[in-house]
């Protein structure tokens, strides 16, 4: 049946995505999730964080595109939704790059329990 009546009475198109494509997607989604992990144990420097986040995007693509049947969807919503998923990525990406630079008094701080660093707002303790 290529048309169904929906609730309103309009009919909504249909379509029925064969197994074989979803199998191969999903044989890639886990793929690509040992990919994530074994990525983990690279030498990438600075650019491990990027990594991991393009493969996280093109695993949020596939799922859209194909699980969420965005690849049949007319162009402008497949536009808009997967431009959300590359602007969360960029903005997640470079908060966590801004991170690296305090990396080291943060891992720092507990240890020394300097009471020299005050930070804006908090409580002081008065002895």
């Amino acid at each position: 049946m290529a048309h169904q009546s929906s609730e309103h009475g309009h009919a909504a198109a249909g379509h029925v995505t064969p197994i074989r494509l979803l199998v191969t997607i999903f044989v890639i989604l886990v793929a690509l999730t040992i990919l994530t992990v074994v990525a983990n144990d690279w030498p990438l420097g600075h650019y491990d964080l990027w990594v991991a986040l393009v493969i996280a995007l093109v695993k949020a693509t596939l799922v859209a595109l194909f699980f969420m049947h965005m690849y049949w969807d007319k162009g402008f919503n497949v536009f808009a939704f997967l431009s959300s998923f590359v602007f969360a990525t960029l903005f997640i990406g470079f908060t966590l790059m801004d991170t690296r630079h305090y990396q080291d008094s943060i891992r720092e701080f507990p240890k020394s329990g300097r009471p020299d660093v005050v930070f804006p707002g908090a409580p002081t303790q008065q002895k």
